[in-house]
């Protein structure tokens, strides 16, 4: 487990009330989902969860697909990105400390590759499909799926932060106004 993902599995350990928890899911989202999704994964019912979704809609801070056959919710990936980056920027961290944890992303993603025999992790999720495995082998199989997704996102927001490490930095004078 890595560190980012110890911290978020504690906040959602701390967090109390359900729509703390649709909240911390729905910034989370790497992929559109639907609001039985999220409330699952918030552990909370489906009503109060898809009120909170149409809130973060409205706030801008989610889209909303109706397109299929179920209405999916995703967050502004940009803004999304940006905001984590500047988060890094500002946490205290040296550039040089996030070079490293993204060597450390890079080389967890490589040792999974080579564990398994696969490339990404949906074609770990496909080994699923192999009868040998006991059904603990498939819950790791699917949790390392998972993981390597979350990976794969935070390498491409650590190296956002890293190319932009000089734009990033806090300043306290206001933007000057175009006029």
């Amino acid at each position: 487990m890595t560190g980012d993902e110890s911290n978020s599995k504690g906040l959602m350990e701390r967090q109390t009330t359900g729509e703390d928890r649709v909240r911390m899911t729905a910034r989370q989202l790497s992929e559109p989902r639907t609001a039985n999704w999220v409330a699952s994964e918030a552990d909370w019912s489906h009503e109060p969860t898809k009120r909170v979704l149409e809130r973060l809609v409205d706030d801008g801070i989610l889209h909303r697909d109706e397109s299929g056959t179920h209405t999916t919710y995703y967050p502004d990936y940009r803004r999304q990105a940006i905001q984590e980056a500047m988060r890094l920027r500002d946490s205290g961290h040296t550039v040089e400390e996030l070079t490293d944890r993204l060597a450390e992303m890079k080389t967890q993603i490589r040792d999974w590759e080579d564990e398994f025999g696969v490339e990404s992790p949906n074609q770990l999720r496909g080994t699923l499909a192999d009868e040998s495995l006991d059904a603990d082998e498939e819950d790791h199989h699917r949790e390392v799926a998972r993981e390597w997704e979350h990976l794969q996102r935070r390498i491409r927001i650590v190296g956002f932060a890293i190319r932009e490490w000089d734009f990033l930095a806090p300043t306290t004078e206001p933007a000057e106004a175009n006029s």
